[in-house]
């Protein structure tokens, strides 16, 4: 189903009437930046099934629709093997990934191997597979493990270090709630297990929404994104990753090559999107979908138009 296909009665009635008042000199919205950029443009848009890959690919569909381009949503697809699976068989055509993701498990590279330029080298090895990563958002997301804070401040807890620590010592207290992703990469548990010299005393398999509330109730420790506006509504701290395990995540919209080749406008219109999403847009935009219940939707359209990126 296309988006287009999604508009309820009352859109459709509030759309008609604001085109007859356009057409009878009543005061319409701004033009959009990329006017018929995309004319006739067929896309499907996929993503993680995680709040912040959600709202990537909304803000790139609303981008796209707006430049002229009619998107088929298959937003939502769970694990990143299978969504970038639905990209190089032309399922979806775009989605936004992590350049930790590209280095180590798309292109199986070891975590410590990663060079400084992390996008540059992940963005040219998968060339070779067909595959553009445009340049990436000013934002990174990565891995963190995090505790409440009341808890973290009683055993002085701030860095990964002083966890492994305390695990070792207490393992009545050294649960964590994760998700299998997380629970099954090299760049996340075992890797950090390993990397810190400790292990957890039971690991909690949960979906990734509900790791948040369960900290301090389920379990002691907890795989949050550093991005995540839930850290702050929950009450949790961060642990500082003082060795430096987790590779670098920055967000950067992909796609095949073939895509881009024939529809090059899409870097044109999404490289002054990308500028302006930094991790202080990114926590606030998905605390809005994830503490105040908003839709990825709305909040994509509505962040587009306050920053003049679209038609109003």
């Amino acid at each position: 189903m296309t988006r287009k296909t999604k508009l309820s009665a009352a859109a459709a009635a509030a759309a008609a009437v604001s085109l007859l008042l356009a057409g009878c000199g009543g005061g319409g919205g701004e033009e959009s930046p990329n006017e018929g950029l995309l004319e006739g443009a067929q896309l499907i848009a996929g993503s993680k099934e995680f709040t912040e890959s959600v709202l990537l690919s909304q803000i790139t569909t609303v981008a796209l629709e707006d430049a002229g381009a009619s998107i088929e949503d298959q937003t939502g697809i769970s694990g990143s093997a299978t969504v970038r699976e639905a990209l190089e068989t032309g399922e979806v055509d775009f989605y936004w990934d992590y350049t930790g993701t590209g280095w180590v498990n798309i292109l199986g590279n070891a975590p410590e191997d990663a060079p400084e330029d992390l996008y540059q080298a992940v963005a040219d090895a998968d060339k070779e597979n067909g595959v553009a990563w445009l340049p990436p958002a000013p934002f990174e997301n990565t891995y963190r493990i995090a505790a409440k804070q009341d808890f973290a401040q009683q055993n002085g807890l701030q860095t990964m270090s002083d966890a492994a620590t305390f695990i070792n010592e207490n393992a009545d207290q050294g649960r964590v709630c994760a998700a299998s992703e997380f629970i099954n990469r090299d760049d996340g548990l075992p890797g950090l297990q390993e990397e810190y010299g400790f292990e957890f005393s039971e690991v909690v398999e949960l979906d990734l929404n509900l790791i948040y509330t369960q900290v301090g109730e389920t379990c002691e420790f907890g795989e949050v994104f550093s991005t995540d506006a839930r850290i702050v509504a929950n009450d949790l701290q961060v642990l500082e990753d003082d060795k430096e395990f987790f590779v670098e995540y920055q967000g950067s919209m992909t796609l095949r090559q073939e895509t881009l080749d024939q529809y090059p406008a899409i870097a044109e219109i999404m490289a002054p999107i990308s500028e302006k999403l930094t991790n202080e847009v990114m926590i606030e935009l998905n605390g809005k979908v994830d503490t105040e219940g908003e839709n990825p939707e709305d909040v994509a359209q509505e962040w587009l138009e306050e920053q003049g990126l679209i038609g109003g």
